[in-house]
């Protein structure tokens, strides 16, 4: 009776905790949840104030049977869930399940699986907080509610397995808003002229300004000879001259939210994939003789609070690593988010001392990835702002002024480490200007005038829904990666070039959610619901309370949805093409990837293949096929030729349909960081990049 049983969720989790905690402990896995709502059926009393009906989850009965055993031998009982609203669910419904009275001091929390944050949580256990229980139980009824009060009207009245949520319906509705500004966009004409201007020997660029000192807005080629027409000789004068210093302060540590964004922008990962990893490893690695260790702190959080010591800890690393004068002299005042939780700290690395480079043996080449992302991000923020020399320069020929401008790195600061991404690729760069004064005389050397037009707003990325998401306060760190998975298997969305697109189902079902359930679409209306979770986990309100406002009115919608919801068939569109196998008609349908064609006769044929897209290319090799877009097994665009496998010809880049002017080889459009460059396959042929 002497040993101590400790239960976490990961057998991962375990094994690291376990290693700090000693002999009397006994660390084992709640492998997640223990209980939850039944599958087949609502599992809510809504007669007996929304009671839940808990049942233990199908497969858990092993699980549950070892834990309860080893309970009986245990002195005490230490439920150490993750430190959230979840996790102090799971300790909960253990409590329940294993006798474990939850106002005993039976639940233990740590932001970070290591030594002395274990060591330290295990000296202040507490109660279960019954108050954060009753947040996640309000939020999972809620859902229950919709979900299954809503998804069984769609099977009956559109197909079967879709289904409908709070979060979800929002994000949906988000993309097709966002497709319907696409379409309605009108795009507007404007033109720049840009100059080369020499100071002596050195050339430096321009652009116009405006007239009479005042700024002006080209808005047709008849603006731009009206300037032209302006300018006298190639003589213009100096006659403004600004030099500033300006300071750039680091980006904060990171939020789940912002480390998806980034995680996007420069690894390429997609949100569930970084928090599959970020999970890794904040349960823990094993880095050989040191055993194994959580590399980062918990990693569902809207805080960018450090403790002291990290910071402490980061202090130490920079100015050992670069020197003081790279250390951040003040303590930045964070403005903390009107609906952040602020329960944990930022995600950043346990040991600021354990940097990337110590640690390539040990980690996958995407966990090294990720973990460096983190590091960098971190250590960043805790390091002195960069500081730039800027200029800028006004120069004159008679009424038309041009403007030059300029920038200089002077002191790296934090930049020596890392610089925060941004989803238009810009970028800081040296663009310093020659050494110019009031008064001085510089030529024109050439002027160019450029047609343009606006673009309309740019579809969501993963990384731009995330932020939005949260910027309206739809949703919590916890829920991010999930929703964007649901939209996509459930077909409502598809991802095109990384960017959402939606499909014909998806906008079926948001017209009829619209219709019948406004509320459920409603952005404000999820966000004051998200708002209201915040309060039943602060103890202001009672969880009952809230599911009972939102119930009056949606039962009532309900009942006129059942009534008056007309039934959708949805077509299948012809594909133009016959089965070679049976000789019916193929036809395109919807699948968790997009589209493909399949055979009209399911299910007694089952052809299916994807959709072809030609693009006019003949291929290279054999001469005789067509290069078509094919997606390789995990979803990545190339390029072959329609006779394969009698001709293997296959390319990442697009191939185009004119050839080098050089070598007459192929040309490819490559993709590249900020843009698209023309290169040809075969010689050094390279045309000007495209934005």
């Amino acid at each position: 009776m002497s040993e101590f049983l400790v239960i976490v969720e990961s057998p991962a989790k375990a094994k690291t905790i376990e290693k700090y905690l000693g002999k009397k402990y006994k660390v084992r896995a709640s492998m997640g949840h223990v209980r939850d709502l039944p599958k087949s059926q609502m599992g809510v009393n809504i007669e007996n104030q929304f009671e839940p009906k808990y049942i233990t989850i199908r497969g858990k009965g092993p699980v549950l049977k070892e834990l309860k055993s080893a309970a009986k031998k245990a002195k005490k009982i230490y439920l150490a869930a993750d430190p959230d609203r979840e996790g102090e669910a799971i300790a909960w419904h253990l409590a329940h399940s294993l006798d474990v009275d939850v106002e005993s001091d039976c639940r233990v929390v740590f932001n970070e699986i290591t030594k002395d944050a274990i060591k330290e949580s295990f000296k202040h256990p507490r109660p279960i907080n019954m108050d954060l229980v009753d947040a996640q139980q309000a939020r999972r009824i809620l859902d229950r509610l919709v979900g299954y009060n809503i998804s069984p009207l769609l099977w009956k009245k559109v197909k079967k397995g879709l289904s409908a949520g709070r979060v979800q319906s929002v994000a949906v509705r988000l993309i097709i808003d966002r497709e319907k500004e696409i379409k309605d966009f009108v795009p507007e004409e404007y033109w720049t002229i840009g100059g080369e201007f020499l100071k002596g020997k050195d050339m430096f660029e321009a652009s116009f300004y405006g007239v009479d000192g005042k700024k002006l807005e080209l808005t047709s080629e008849a603006d731009v000879k009206n300037v032209l027409s302006k300018i006298k000789g190639n003589k213009f004068k100096v006659v403004s001259v600004v030099k500033k210093e300006r300071r750039r302060n680091p980006a904060l540590p990171f939020t789940t939210s912002s480390l998806q964004q980034e995680a996007a922008r420069k690894l390429n990962f997609r949100a569930k994939k970084t928090m599959m990893l970020a999970q890794q490893l904040y349960e823990g690695i094993d880095l050989g003789k040191e055993g194994t260790v959580g590399l980062i702190t918990y990693m569902r959080t809207d805080s960018t609070r450090v403790s002291e010591l990290a910071q402490a800890e980061a202090a130490q690393y920079i100015e050992h690593a670069f020197g003081k004068e790279y250390l951040a002299t003040e303590k930045r005042k964070e403005k903390k988010q009107t609906n952040a939780q602020d329960a944990h700290e930022a995600v950043r690395p346990t040991s600021t001392l354990r940097g990337p480079g110590e640690l390539k043996e040990y980690l996958s080449r995407d966990q090294l990835r990720l973990y460096k992302l983190i590091w960098d991000r971190f250590v960043a923020s805790q390091m002195a702002p960069a500081v730039m020399d800027t200029m800028s320069v006004d120069l004159k020929n008679g009424d038309v002024t041009f403007r030059a401008t300029g920038s200089k790195v002077k002191f790296a600061g934090f930049m020596k480490v890392y610089v925060e991404g941004s989803d238009d690729q810009t970028e800081e760069r040296d663009n310093m200007l020659p050494d110019l004064r009031e008064g001085d005389e510089v030529l024109k050397k050439d002027l160019d005038s450029k047609q343009h037009f606006t673009q309309p707003p740019p579809r969501y990325t993963e990384a731009r829904l995330v932020r939005t998401l949260e910027e309206l306060g739809i949703g919590r760190p916890s829920t991010y990666a999930p929703t964007l998975d649901t939209i996509q298997k459930r077909g409502y969305v598809a991802l095109d070039n990384k960017r959402f697109i939606p499909t014909e189902l998806g906008e079926i079902v948001l017209e009829l959610i619209l219709e019948f359930f406004p509320e459920i679409l409603d952005v404000e209306f999820t966000a004051k619901m998200e708002q209201d979770l915040d309060d039943v986990e602060d103890g202001k309100i009672k969880w009952v309370d809230i599911i009972d406002d939102f119930y009056s009115d949606f039962a009532k919608h309900l009942e006129k949805a059942e009534q008056e919801m007309e039934k959708i068939e949805i077509k299948d569109e012809p594909a133009g093409e016959d089965c070679e196998n049976c000789g019916s008609p193929m036809v395109f349908k919807m699948g968790r990837y997009g589209k493909f064609m399949a055979c009209s006769n399911f299910p007694d044929c089952r052809n299916t293949k994807p959709i072809v897209k030609d693009i006019g290319v003949k291929c290279p090799k054999c001469k005789e096929g067509n290069i078509i877009e094919r997606k390789s097994k995990k979803r990545r665009i190339f390029y072959g030729c329609d006779r394969f496998p009698e001709c293997d010809f296959i390319s990442w880049d697009k191939p185009l349909p004119r050839n080098c002017p050089k070598c007459d080889h192929l040309l490819v459009e490559k993709k590249l960081k900020k843009g698209v460059q023309v290169q040809c396959i075969e010689c050094d042929y390279k045309e000007e990049q495209q934005q």
